[in-house]
């Protein structure tokens, strides 16, 4: 552990983000480690005082059983403020009350977030300080670039974190392992014999709130342009010398500059949807544009599903599908792998002739390799079997390793500011076709696998 900053800031302290992702991923990373010392100071508009944000710290840090000396003493010397993020001086005060080299998590929706980058030109950060913003990072190619220039004026790339959970996830950093030191995978891992590869991120949940900024993004900018294209861009890289955050992040980001939709056509490459009423897991739910807070002018998508290609050498002419929707029939978070069938079977054996199938699941971490055996019984017959392995439950929160890169400066695990552009750029036309209505919008019932006429991926 080298624990480089002193203070943690957390702006929308108030939020739900930070009760429900934040402060349960410190409290796991500072269980774990009791050696690391420093101050946790909570910002939000809410009239809020020490006593009620002690009581949401405590509520947050008991959902991972968080305990110790080093817990207790976060929580007892933890403040909360009342503040307007937008201005300078509110932000100066928070600056002013912290000990050592501050990190400050914006916890807030995009377009706060964005203002209360540019009240702190007009605060003196100290040296080291670190900045940490949510997705979506800008709302298009143009204002992401904006954007970054606006960060690099308060500190360095490196003190900025771009933060995707995604990227924390034990199973992604699987990848590298499964892909990087098993030499069965790596020479077959492109075109000449891989057919297609499907990411897809299926939820039972809906809306659940969170219309404010979901029905401004949607499932395309919630999901794809953000996460997904990071998740793709992992599984289609090439070998990186180290696992440090200069070579990971080339390594993605030369994916991303190759990628664009596939054979450029976003209508033809593209679909979306949204749920009307139905019921998921016994819970019955109301059409979305009847959710509180929804707008049915805005047409928001709650499910997308875009095809991208990859224009490298490794792997030209594969598809890559990202799907993400919410409130479908089955949970599902998965990395699909479909190599190409066999060439040639013997004359004389007979049954299946699919294709191997390679699944990694996210979220419980598990992996299948679907393939074709010679049955116990007629020998001639050629059976499907899986085969399956559990990577064990993550060490870590996607959160707590979030942080953990945010405190101990290493930004290996968040994205760079070049990566955030690419991701508006790929999206855009597919953006651009939605708004001027070239793609329907369909429908499919909650709880549903979607709409009845999509392929199911």
């Amino acid at each position: 552990m080298s624990q480089l900053i002193g203070t943690l800031i957390i702006l929308g302290a108030s939020g739900d983000l930070s009760a429900r992702l934040l402060l349960p991923g410190l409290a796991q990373l500072l269980t774990a480690d009791s050696e690391r010392t420093m101050v946790l100071i909570g910002a939000g508009a809410e009239e809020w005082d020490d006593t009620k944000w002690h009581e949401v710290v405590t509520t947050s840090f008991a959902e991972v059983n968080a305990s110790g000396e080093t817990v207790a003493g976060i929580l007892e010397g933890s403040h909360y403020f009342q503040v307007d993020v937008t201005k300078s001086d509110d932000l100066a005060k928070l600056i002013g009350a912290c000990e050592g080299v501050p990190a400050i998590y914006f916890a807030l929706p995009p377009a706060v977030a964005a203002l209360a980058c540019a009240a702190l030109q007009n605060v003196t950060l100290p040296s080291g300080t670190t900045l940490a913003l949510e997705k979506p990072f800008g709302t298009d190619e143009h204002s992401a670039i904006a954007l970054n220039e606006l960060l690099l004026k308060l500190v360095p790339e490196e003190q900025i974190h771009r933060v995707d959970h995604f990227l924390g996830r034990s199973t992604v950093l699987n990848l590298l392992g499964l892909r990087f030191a098993n030499r069965i995978f790596e020479p077959v891992w492109n075109a000449e014999h891989i057919e297609k590869v499907e990411i897809i991120y299926d939820e039972q949940l809906a809306l659940e709130g969170r219309a404010r900024y979901y029905d401004k993004a949607g499932a395309l900018v919630d999901m794809i342009q953000s996460h997904l294209l990071q998740v793709m861009a992992v599984v289609a890289m090439e070998p990186p010398s180290t696992l440090r955050s200069h070579d990971l992040r080339d390594a993605k980001q030369l994916v991303l500059r190759a990628t664009q939709v596939w054979q450029g056509d976003p209508i033809a490459a593209s679909r979306r949807a949204r749920y009307t009423a139905g019921e998921v897991q016994g819970r019955e739910l109301p059409s979305y544009i009847d959710e509180k807070g929804v707008d049915p002018a805005h047409e928001t998508e709650t499910l997308a599903e875009v095809t991208f290609e990859i224009n490298t050498w490794r792997w030209a002419g594969v598809p890559f599908t990202l799907r993400s929707g919410k409130a479908l029939a089955e949970r599902r978070r998965e990395i699909v792998i479909t190599f190409r069938p066999a060439r040639q079977l013997p004359v004389g054996l007979k049954g299946h002739n699919d294709p191997t199938v390679l699944r990694v699941f996210l979220a419980p971490d598990e992996m299948s390799l679907e393939i074709n055996i010679n049955g116990p019984g007629d020998p001639y017959e050629l059976e499907r079997i899986s085969l399956d392995a559990h990577f064990g439950d993550g060490q870590l929160l996607a959160y707590r390793e979030v942080l953990a890169g945010i405190l101990d400066g290493d930004s290996s695990l968040s994205v760079r500011g070049d990566s955030a552009v690419e991701g508006w750029r790929i999206v855009g036309p597919v953006v651009k076709a939605w708004h001027e209505h070239e793609v329907p919008i369909d429908d499919y019932p909650a709880g549903s696998a979607g709409p009845a006429l999509w392929p199911r991926i």
